[in-house]
């Protein structure tokens, strides 16, 4: 059983790593070559050093990190990271996370959230769909490095969570 909890500043190291070797595995192949040095774990750690107050964290009985769920409440909503573990696929921790932060994101106003799935992503783009997630199409957005904006394929899937319980 895991349990859900905001990230701290001490939890960073953890969680890069958790990123790095969670992205690697799901989106090496699918994105421009010229991105790749651009994702590893000390960009990572820097950008998540920024969402601290806003990374809710999975963990073991032990504390060691499943995963963890970013979000953004600002404007429209946007579920902005979500990573499991390998070991955590399929065991629920990624579901209890994306439940998590949709509550988030209803709580502040967010009635119609966003979030972008790397194209090709074919396990994310199931996963959403059967979280009720909608699939709005591909888009090209620009995806942010530490030398600017970069283009990449994305689709980007909204839900309607005013049919949300609330909390």
């Amino acid at each position: 059983m895991s349990s859900i909890r905001d990230a701290t500043a001490r939890d960073v190291p953890a969680l890069a790593d958790l990123w790095d070797q969670a992205w690697q595995s799901s989106h090496a192949g699918l994105v421009p070559a010229d991105l790749l040095p651009h994702r590893n774990r000390e960009s990572f750690r820097r950008r998540l050093e920024r969402m601290v107050g806003r990374i809710r964290l999975a963990e073991a009985p032990d504390g060691a990190p499943l995963g963890f769920c970013v979000i953004d409440s600002a404007g429209q909503g946007e579920i902005d990271q979500l990573f499991v573990t390998a070991a955590a696929q399929g065991t629920g921790v990624a579901q209890a996370l994306l439940a998590d932060g949709e509550a988030r994101l209803a709580a502040a106003g967010c009635s119609r959230p966003r979030l972008l799935c790397t194209q090709g992503n074919r396990r994310a783009e199931r996963f959403y769909a059967r979280n009720g997630w909608t699939s709005l199409g591909p888009r090209q957005v620009p995806v942010t490095t530490d030398d600017g904006d970069m283009p990449l394929t994305c689709l980007i899937f909204e839900k309607d969570l005013e049919a949300l319980p609330a909390a």
